[in-house]
C-alpha cells in the first residue's frame, strides 16, 4: 500500500493517470486510469448479464420537468445543474447568457438510475416477478472540491430493482454482501456504514435523519485521501415507494412497488484502487490482477 499521499490529485496528474482542467472537480482521465476502470466497470457489468438485469443507457443530460417530477430540485438544490443556451443575434454575435436567455429545457443528470422511472412508468404494470435495470453512465453535481475522488463529473454504475418490497430488500441485502466480497478481492480497506443523502435545508435534515433511522441507505467506505474521512465508494439504497408512487409505478395487481439500488463509484474505486496498490497496475497484487486483467 501507498503512503498516504498529501495531495493525491497531484500525484496522479504529475503520473499521467489524470488530467487537469483548471476547473475543480473536473479532470481528465490518462489511457491507464482509464483501462483500469473500464476493467472494474466489466467486473459489474458481468454480474447483470448473469442475473438478467436488462441493461439501458441514457444520455447525462435529460428533462428538466422529469427531474422536478422526481423531486431533485426540492431536495438537492445546491448540486443540481441546468443548460441554457446563448442568444444569438441576426448579424451574426451573440451575446453573454444570462437569466432570460433560451432554457433549453435539460439538466444535467445528477444520479443514473433518475431518468429510469418515466421509462419504466411509460412501459405499464411490472410483471409479478418485478423489473431490474444495469444502469451505467456519466452524471453531475455542482460541489466543485480539490479532493480527487469528490468529483463534479463522474460516472456511476447501478443496478435498480422494482418490484414487491419483499424482492426490493431482498435485493439490497445480497448486493450489501457480494459488494463486501467484491471490494475485499480487489483487496482494498473498507467499512459499512449507515448514511443519508445531503438533502437540503431544515426539512432535508428531518428527511435525512428519518433515512438513518430507517437504515435506508447504507454505504461502502474507503481511505482514498483521508483515513478519517473515508470515501463513499458504493452505496446501497432502499427508496420504498418514493419513486414508484411519485411515477404511478405498480405491480400486475395493481399494488405499488417499491425499488432500490445499488451504485458503484467508478472514479471513486478506481482511485481508490490505485491510492492503495500504487501507480503501476503490472505491480498490484496477484489477486487484483487476476480479477481485473484476466
Amino acid at each position: 500500500m501507498r503512503d498516504q499521499p498529501s495531495d493525491l490529485r497531484s500525484e496522479m496528474v504529475a503520473a499521467g493517470l489524470l488530467i487537469g482542467t483548471g476547473i475543480d472537480g473536473v479532470l481528465g482521465r490518462g489511457a491507464v486510469f482509464e483501462d483500469v476502470l473500464t476493467r472494474f466497470n466489466a467486473v459489474i457489468t458481468r454480474w447483470g448479464v448473469e442475473n438478467g438485469a436488462e441493461a439501458v443507457h441514457f444520455p447525462p443530460v435529460m428533462n428538466r420537468a422529469q427531474l422536478e417530477r422526481n423531486g431533485y430540485l426540492k431536495s438537492f438544490p445546491q448540486l443540481a445543474a441546468s443548460i441554457s443556451g446563448f442568444r444569438c443575434e441576426g448579424n451574426g454575435h451573440h451575446t453573454l447568457p444570462h437569466p432570460e436567455d433560451l432554457p433549453t429545457g435539460l439538466m444535467m443528470v445528477p444520479a443514473a438510475c433518475y431518468p429510469l422511472y418515466p421509462m419504466v412508468a411509460a412501459r405499464g404494470a411490472l410483471p409479478a416477478a418485478g423489473a431490474l435495470f444495469d444502469i451505467h453512465g456519466w452524471c453531475f453535481r455542482r460541489e466543485p472540491s480539490q479532493d480527487a475522488p469528490r468529483l463534479q463529473s463522474f460516472r456511476m454504475h447501478e443496478f435498480v430493482k422494482l418490484g414487491q418490497p419483499a424482492a426490493v430488500i431482498a435485493f439490497r441485502e445480497s448486493w450489501i454482501e457480494s459488494a463486501q466480497t467484491l471490494y475485499t478481492a480487489l483487496e482494498l480497506p473498507f467499512t459499512l456504514d449507515v448514511a443519508n443523502d445531503a438533502f437540503f435545508g431544515r426539512t432535508g435534515r428531518v428527511l435525512a435523519s428519518s433515512q438513518r433511522e430507517k437504515n435506508l441507505k447504507f454505504e461502502l467506505l474507503i481511505p482514498v485521501t483521508s483515513e478519517e474521512e473515508p470515501t463513499a465508494c458504493c452505496s446501497f439504497n432502499y427508496a420504498e415507494d418514493r419513486f414508484t408512487e411519485t411515477w404511478q409505478i405498480a405491480m400486475a395487481d395493481g399494488a405499488r412497488a417499491h425499488c432500490g439500488c445499488v451504485a458503484f463509484g467508478m472514479e471513486r474505486t478506481t482511485l481508490a484502487l490505485f491510492r492503495h496498490h500504487g501507480f503501476d497496475p503490472e505491480r498490484w497484487p496477484a489477486g487484483v490482477r487476476r480479477m481485473l486483467f484476466n
